[in-house]
Order: C-alpha cells, then structure tokens, then sequence
C-alpha cells in the first residue's frame, strides 16, 4: 500500500503539538525535545515516507559515516591564537543571487550623501566600497550611513512602479 503524503501531511496538520510529540516517538522511538509544530510535522513526515519507501541505500549510509568521520569538527572556535585561535579574519567570497534592479557587475554606483560621495563597484559576487567586500547593498549602506538603509532604495535602484511600465 502506498504512502498518501498530502492525506498524511492533512492528518498531522490536524493534530495538537502534544499529540505530535507522540507521534514522533511513535515514528522514532525515541522522544523529542521540541515543541515547534512545523519541525514536527516536516520530521514526522520524513520518517513516516523513509520507512514505506525505504531510506538511503546502505551505500549511501556508509559514504556519509566516512565523510563524517573524516571530517575535523569543532563545536566552539578557540578564543586565542595561543590556543590554537586563528590570528586574522579569513574574507570569504560572497554568494549573491543576481537581481534584475542591479546593474551588470563592474558597473560604479554612486551617491552623495551628508556631503561625502558613496562609491560602490558592483562586482559578480557581492559590492566593493573602500577595499572591502559587501554581500549586500544594505550593508554597504550600513556601514557608509552608520544607520539601516535598504540598498536599493539608498541608491535609487527601486523597481518600476506597474503604471509607469
């Protein structure tokens, strides 16, 4: 017999987080510290279709217990770099979806503001002001103003209202 997800999905949503919580130890065997309804219905549904339908093939289970493994894992970031701390900030490369308000990168933004011009480089993966990388126009904004600004609305790259296209 087939697993019915969305008749499943209708059933949990029915149900109180106290009957969840039962269901989840029901399902895992196991009880849950969570009260959170959604995280509850999302891993009750998960369990509940891993079990009809099987889990990850016996491979998979392996290749991730050897990556996990593998793996140097660190709860806590040591404090110092006597302790093993790391002396400088590592930049990483920013991943930032592209937006049809933006301008092609390389492009210079540019803006006046209390008397001093705001220059930003866009750039593929994030926007350039003073030497640094910035994931998002608002907070190169930020850190120009001092103050929250949107990005686009701070250099006047706001959407075309629907009467004016």
């Amino acid at each position: 017999m087939a697993l019915n997800v969305k008749k499943m999905l209708a059933e949990l949503g029915r149900m109180t987080v106290t009957e969840l919580r039962r269901k989840y130890e029901e399902v895992f065997t196991e009880p849950t510290r969570s009260f959170h309804r959604d995280f509850l219905i999302r891993k009750i549904a998960w369990r509940m279709q891993a079990n009809e339908e099987g889990g990850l093939p016996e491979r998979a289970r392996q290749r991730a217990l050897e990556i996990a493994n593998d793996s140097d894992l660190r709860l806590r970031v040591p404090r110092s770099p006597a302790d093993g701390g790391v002396a400088a900030v590592v930049a990483a490369v920013a991943n930032v979806p592209l937006d049809e308000r933006l301008p092609m990168p390389g492009a210079l933004l540019t803006r006046m503001h209390r008397g001093r011009e705001i220059r930003v480089r866009v750039l593929p993966n994030g926007f350039d002001f003073e030497g640094e990388v910035y994931r998002s126009l608002s907070a190169v904004a930020q850190k120009a103003t001092g103050s929250h600004w949107n990005g686009f609305h701070f250099f006047g790259l706001t959407r075309p209202r629907k009467e004016d296209a």
